[in-house]
């Protein structure tokens, strides 16, 4: 008996024994099991893998540097999507790294500066000829209605003697949309001169408030124009024109005017000046002699700007040195002092005559009697003894 109880305590001390060593084989089984189970379900954390980024490639992630494949394959779409948040916070919060982000985030492009003279220059650029000159004239809505002034200008340059050409030189400057509107049917090179709070759609009385306004803004566009680099022939829209007035032009001259009245002298400042048709050559002088024109407005208050060249030509050439030219009535004449010989006039300007109505009958007998002249034989221009049909409303 005593043996038997002998066994049966060996039997149940190795079974205390045992057991521990058991659970303790299985929980290990069971915790490589899990491992192993891990491992084959997440490739991407398995140490030997070799696609577990190092620190280098994940810096170069969040600088959008190009990234080895293996980061890619890595890294599934949602946590790219929390990389990208955080490198936009950090980048808005810090505001560093603001190149290391250009591969998320696109800046727009800096606006351009505003360039008011913008437009006006591409229509300069566009008309101005070799030398950057251009012709210009100035409409308004009354005087580019049909049957007006701006049909017997344009006319004019078609039946002159080969000057069609000069049209493709000439810019027209209106003063509102429905001149502009006009221009735009007839001709290519138009601008708009839009003014604030002033409308100049209609004639102005000579001398009015509004005339003098339209006047001496006139004068400060011109001067705009020479300080962007471009000369000028200005010719007011009343003025025909029959040959080509750039020959009579002397290249010296800072600034050529045309008379009312032309004593015979070109460089006489006893002439009288009409500023419906000038050339200016654009230098510093003749921007300078413009300024000084501009600041007579207040020396003289009260006058067109004719009338205060008049009063500052003499200074002008005498303290500024600005050469002037005074052209010949003969070549470049008007209604006041009326070239006679058809053979010599290039350009016929209504000066001395007021009223809109009364510049378009004269002028139109005068494009008419131009035909008439042109249409003979050289011998009968020649010798013919052609002259204006006068008188008229104002044409003697």
């Amino acid at each position: 008996m005593k043996k038997a109880q002998y066994h049966e305590l060996n039997s149940n001390s190795l079974q205390l024994h045992i057991h521990p060593l058991i659970s303790f084989i299985l929980g290990a089984a069971m915790a490589t099991a899990c491992i192993l189970l891990y491992i084959s379900a997440n490739p991407a954390s398995n140490p030997t893998s070799g696609s577990n980024p190092n620190p280098m490639e994940l810096s170069a992630n969040w600088t959008g540097a190009s990234k080895p494949d293996s980061v890619d394959q890595g890294v599934t779409g949602e946590i790219k999507e929390e990389l990208l948040q955080m490198e936009v916070k950090e980048a808005a919060s810090t505001g560093e790294g603001a190149n290391t982000t250009s591969e998320f985030i696109t800046t727009s492009p800096a606006p351009e500066a505003y360039d008011p003279y913008k437009e006006l220059v591409e229509v300069l650029k566009q008309a101005a000829n070799e030398d950057n000159t251009v012709i210009l004239t100035q409409i308004n809505e009354a005087f580019a209605k049909p049957g007006s002034l701006l049909d017997l200008f344009v006319e004019s340059f078609h039946a002159g003697e080969n000057i069609e050409r000069l049209l493709n030189h000439l810019v027209m400057v209106t003063m509102d949309q429905n001149a502009y509107d006009r221009c735009k049917s007839l001709h290519p090179h138009c601008y708009f001169m839009r003014t604030e709070g002033v409308y100049y759609n209609n004639e102005k009385t000579f001398m009015s408030k509004d005339y003098l306004d339209m006047m001496w803004g006139r004068n400060k566009f011109q001067l705009t124009i020479l300080e962007l680099g471009f000369n000028f022939l200005f010719t007011d829209v009343d003025v025909l024109w029959f040959r080509d007035p750039f020959r009579h032009i002397s290249l010296a001259a800072h600034l050529a005017i045309s008379s009312d009245v032309f004593l015979g002298d070109p460089d006489s400042v006893s002439n009288f000046p009409n500023g419906g048709f000038l050339y200016a050559k654009s230098c510093n002088k003749t921007i300078e002699f413009y300024r000084f024109w501009q600041e007579g407005r207040e020396r003289f208050a009260g006058r067109n700007e004719q009338e205060v060249f008049n009063a500052i030509k003499s200074e002008a050439v005498t303290q500024m040195k600005v050469r002037f030219q005074f052209l010949d009535t003969a070549y470049c004449g008007g209604f006041c002092q009326l070239s006679k010989d058809l053979n010599k006039i290039c350009t016929l300007h209504a000066n001395c005559c007021v009223g809109l109505g009364n510049k378009i009958h004269d002028l139109r007998g005068a494009l008419d009697d131009w035909k008439n002249f042109t249409t003979k034989s050289y011998d009968e221009r020649r010798w013919g003894n052609f002259h204006w049909r006068v008188p008229g409303i104002c044409i003697h």
